[in-house]
């Protein structure tokens, strides 16, 4: 196959980059189609304050066919400041199923990288920790929550024939209702509320100026409690506002909540109602056409993500995080939320992967894979 790796330099060619993607999920009833808008966004170095301190280089396999495959090289430079290392990424892959497409497309994205000082690639990241990332390996079968990646079964065939090699495992859970509560949660969640005095509250999404003091609250919140996680990497003040505000436009209030430990803020949760059941029907990835798929098919999401949840370190052992998993359930029963996904979690997570399906009855049903290759 004859083809050339030309690498995106305008806007005209990043749009060429962003639309490129629905030519690989022609025949796939499980895709669900991206705002053009929003990956334009994403990708945009002035808009994204993700690019004040990192790099993005694009590039796209061409041939007479049109665009066969796109990647992201993208050097995370908070990253490489908080873990001592020299880790380069790429994301954003997308490639037919031919290996010579895809090895060019690593190549190309490899030395780019090496030109940056990196001697180590992993992905996929679109770009960083804090989007979505990872390659699907388990649950082909089902369409891809709010914020969850999604691609075709042999992409990682085409990563690890590369030579990319497992770096980690992040797991997706399965939550239903009818399920969620037992006995022994409601005795446990009592309890917990009971000894350490915890109190929940939801975020004000009404009044500007007690929501952005809640969005800092947040932040804070997260930054501490997600420090020693694998790959974790602070968020910026402007990219928690840019990505509060992106949140904002689809959360459901109830879902958002701030749980306190005798009146000290101890920890948060946050899920989203699953859009995707609707935007799956926006097959054109347009604004407009989303907005009446939102606004028509808005009884079709019975589904939320746990999109994030965390206790400051000095409550961990609390049990506070089992109390707002319950508080879900009871926001979610008063709804018309019938099921949940948790997600993603570390797979040495044990905790956190214990709770889930021993007290939760969780089922591990989606698989997503990081990869590492040396440079």
């Amino acid at each position: 196959m004859k083809f050339q790796i030309n690498e995106v330099q305008d806007k005209k060619s990043l749009l060429k980059f962003v639309k490129s993607q629905w030519k690989f999920y022609q025949n796939n009833r499980n895709w669900v189609p991206p705002l053009i808008s929003e990956r334009m966004k994403i990708l945009d170095v002035n808009k994204n304050p993700f690019y004040k301190h990192s790099k993005i280089k694009l590039f796209l396999a061409e041939s007479n066919e049109g665009v066969i495959g796109r990647i992201a090289a993208i050097v995370n430079e908070n990253h490489n400041i908080t873990h001592n290392d020299k880790v380069g990424f790429f994301g954003f892959f997308e490639c037919i199923n031919n290996q010579e497409t895809a090895d060019a497309l690593f190549a190309e994205a490899g030395k780019w990288l090496i030109a940056q000082g990196m001697n180590v690639m992993r992905g996929p990241m679109n770009p960083s920790t804090n989007d979505d990332l990872g390659c699907l390996i388990k649950g082909y079968e089902y369409p891809p929550v709010i914020m969850m990646p999604y691609n075709p079964e042999y992409y990682s065939e085409l990563i690890e024939k590369a030579g990319f090699a497992k770096s980690k495992d992040l797991f997706a859970y399965k939550l239903k209702i009818e399920n969620f509560v037992t006995d022994k949660m409601k005795r446990l969640q009592n309890s917990l509320r009971e000894r350490y005095k915890i109190t929940i509250r939801e975020v004000n999404f009404k009044r500007k100026s007690q929501f952005q003091k809640d969005v800092n609250t947040i932040k804070d919140i997260y930054n501490k409690a997600w420090e020693p996680n694998w790959g974790f990497v602070k968020m910026t003040d402007e990219e928690f506002d840019f990505m509060a505000n992106d949140l904002k436009q689809v959360a459901d209030p109830k879902l958002a909540m701030i749980a306190e430990s005798d009146g000290k803020i101890a920890g948060f949760a946050l899920a989203l109602p699953d859009i995707n059941q609707s935007l799956i029907y926006n097959k054109n990835g347009h604004l407009l056409p989303a907005l009446w798929h939102l606004l028509t098919k808005k009884k079709k999401i019975d589904t939320v993500r746990i999109i994030v949840l965390g206790v400051l370190p000095e409550y961990q052992k609390t049990g506070i995080d089992s109390i707002l998993y319950y508080e879900f359930l009871e926001r979610g029963t008063n709804s018309y939320y019938r099921l949940g996904e948790a997600g993603w979690i570390l797979e040495d997570n044990m905790m956190m992967n214990r709770g889930l399906t021993t007290t939760m009855n969780g089922e591990n049903y989606k698989t997503y894979r990081i990869y590492d290759k040396p440079i």
